[in-house]
């Protein structure tokens, strides 16, 4: 049984999911919901989870049940509906192209990009609040990313194993990234339990967590998936070095620096093999799906882009990036 506690409703429909979640038996209110709104992105988050570790007052076999996956369908819809609309792929667009593109530095101060924000200006508050909304992922890292390969074949599903073999300790559970970002976490003071900060992440970062679930449960999904996988490997090399700097200007300890200076090393060698092995090899076997790469890339730097700019905007304008909370003051370095 789970011990995650269900977080707080956002609107109408996360309220009565949670209801339904719960025992209840409400009849949930049309669904007219902002796509990327906090209401329909936590009702998304809710069922997703069903499918990771749940939550501690809803039954294990709640994950099946026909009419949550009924109301998930109803809500994913939605969600990829507008994904779509705002990630157009035109037909001369190449999956090579999309991953260079990634590549290209941001124009400006820091181009809206969080990691040289937090490198060259951010406060160690600012940081905390960065690792408190990614725990959302991290402390599940790579596990989304799994599902995808019973879907692969030949040399795309040899490479991906071999990279999540990478992500998931190389058989050593100390060395699981998600244990190592729950160390960083630690370091900088934060609560380590999984789900912790849901109900201070806004709608912006629920979508980053939740477009992840929703390509990795969906075979039809699969090219996003990958797009998605190859994204995020290509570009966290050199984002992970500059909040490793960040890290070490503001005084942090050795086990919340190591968390990035560990992605340095590890995703440039990654961001090859993703690229040569995994698309490649995806595309050789399965080339009508480039499009989807090509729009699992664009749709992940889109909502990178959202949450950038919503965290920016909410530390220039309220000073908090937080929904609910602001995080204690603590002494950073305490981690074993």
């Amino acid at each position: 049984m789970s011990d995650v506690r269900l977080p707080e409703p956002r609107g109408p429909f996360s309220a009565a999911l949670t209801d339904l979640l719960r025992g209840a038996d409400p009849a949930p209110p049309p669904l007219h919901a902002d796509p990327y709104g906090d209401d329909l992105q936590l009702a998304l988050y809710l069922l997703y989870e069903l499918h990771y570790l749940g939550f501690a007052q809803v039954p294990d076999d709640r994950e099946w049940d026909p009419r949550l996956l009924a109301l998930r369908a109803a809500l994913e819809d939605r969600f990829l509906g507008a994904l779509r609309a705002d990630v157009p792929v035109d037909a001369s667009d190449t999956a090579a192209r999309a991953l260079d593109e990634l590549q290209l530095e941001p124009v400006g101060d820091d181009g809206g990009s969080i990691s040289y924000f937090l490198r060259d200006r951010g406060t160690l508050g600012q940081f905390r609040e960065y690792a408190a909304l990614r725990s959302l992922y991290h402390l599940k890292e790579a596990d989304p990313h799994a599902w995808v390969i019973p879907r692969l074949r030949g040399r795309a599903k040899a490479a991906m194993v071999a990279v999540e073999f990478d992500e998931f300790g190389a058989g050593r559970a100390d060395q699981i990234h998600a244990r190592l970002f729950a160390d960083l976490m630690a370091d900088l003071g934060l609560d380590t339990s999984y789900g912790h900060y849901v109900d201070a992440a806004p709608a912006e970062a629920l979508a980053t967590v939740n477009m992840m679930s929703l390509f990795g449960l969906h075979r039809a999904l699969r090219g996003a998936l990958v797009g998605h996988f190859a994204t995020v490997e290509v570009t966290s090399s050199p984002a992970s070095r500059r909040l490793a700097e960040a890290l070490r200007r503001m005084g942090a300890g050795p086990a919340a620096v190591r968390f990035y200076t560990e992605h340095v090393e590890a995703d440039a060698v990654h961001e090859q093999v993703v690229r040569h092995e995994v698309v490649a090899g995806l595309l050789a076997d399965e080339p009508a799906l480039e499009a989807d790469v090509v729009f699992g890339i664009r749709a992940t730097g889109h909502l990178e882009d959202r949450l950038a700019a919503r965290l920016l905007a909410d530390w220039r304008e309220s000073g908090t990036a937080l929904r609910t909370e602001r995080i204690n003051p603590a002494t950073v370095g305490t981690a074993p």
